[in-house]
């Protein structure tokens, strides 16, 4: 056989061949399909992969079917997926500046949150890109209130009732209300309030209206305690070996999710505290009496939090208040 018959079969052949897929990015995220974060992860997902034509290809996984919310962030950070979804807060064991969206009653807004964020945003991000994670959105969460299985009015009312914490902050808020605090992420609410394995918990209307609380708690207090946030994070090392010009695609289309998520948080609010309504709950603002106890509890936790976080806890604060 001619060398030109051989050059012609592989030139042939090499045509017939699929082209070469673009990578796969594996992003597990802890809330279910249906929550906001998650169907704003799926849109971010799909933008990526139609932006960069299919060179990265961003495949969501909720409801913590990948990995359990707690493990997430680790599982980003060793490579074994390339980008997720966490709350942030729930690490404030590693780094106490994970918790400054949860300091009580400093930010009960949206527009303040988004002080708050302006000024822990670039701590955050140094602290992160030292665990080999580079953030892309942040979104926040609407106001946090109190949920219970009966009614409360004061603190006495709270004491021994067994309550779902999430972070630092939720276990001292538990802790300092006399309540009992039992870690449950949030794929597994709905099953530990069915169960008794939990009585309360302090979340927004959205957690609440997804996993249909209704149907094993009765009161939902508003408190406006804090607005945390779920920030969406991609390894290092991955991020590092995606092209100048992909990266920029990525960057807008985080962008854009961020805004897109800041908004659906805002008309989120109402809609979940009118599902819970619905549902058959009391849906209200707490007495003066609870919120005057609660108030209290919120300084001490503050005054702990700046005293665990340090002089980078209280630059955060000063430019927050500054702002």
């Amino acid at each position: 056989m001619s060398l030109g018959k051989i050059l012609l079969g592989t030139a042939i052949t090499l045509a017939a061949l699929p082209a070469l897929a673009g990578e796969k990015w594996d992003m597990p995220m802890a809330y279910s399909a249906s929550n906001y974060h998650s169907e704003n992860g799926a849109a971010f997902a799909e933008c990526v992969t139609n932006a960069t034509a299919g060179d990265i290809a961003i495949t969501t996984h909720p409801g913590g079917s990948l990995f359990a919310g707690a493990d997430i962030k680790r599982a980003i950070q060793t490579g074994q997926v390339q980008i997720g979804e966490r709350l942030l807060s729930g690490h404030q064991n590693e780094n106490a500046l994970f918790g400054f969206d949860s300091i009580p009653f400093l930010s009960p807004s949206f527009d303040d949150h988004a002080k708050l964020w302006d000024a822990a945003k670039p701590k955050i991000q140094e602290v992160l890109a030292e665990q080999n994670l580079e953030l892309l959105y942040s979104v926040p969460w609407p106001p946090q209130g109190l949920y219970f299985k009966k009614e409360v009015n004061d603190l006495a009312d709270m004491a021994g009732v067994k309550f779902r914490s999430y972070n630092n902050a939720t276990s001292r808020l538990a802790e300092l209300t006399g309540m009992l605090p039992v870690t449950i992420e949030a794929a597994e609410i709905s099953q530990a309030f069915a169960t008794g394995v939990a009585e309360s918990m302090i979340s927004s209307g959205a957690t609440g209206y997804d996993r249909k609380v209704w149907e094993s708690l009765t009161h939902f207090y508003e408190v406006d305690a804090w607005l945390p946030r779920n920030y969406v994070m991609v390894n290092a090392d991955t991020w590092n070996g995606v092209s100048d010009d992909n990266k920029a695609k990525i960057a807008a289309c985080a962008s854009e999710a961020e805004a897109r998520g800041l908004a659906r948080a805002k008309e989120y609010t109402q809609f979940t505290l009118d599902g819970l309504a619905a549902g058959g709950m009391s849906v209200g603002k707490a007495g003066d009496n609870l919120m005057g106890q609660l108030r209290t509890i919120g300084e001490t936790m503050t005054a702990e939090w700046l005293e665990s976080a340090g002089a980078e806890g209280q630059a955060i604060v000063d430019a927050y208040h500054a702002k």
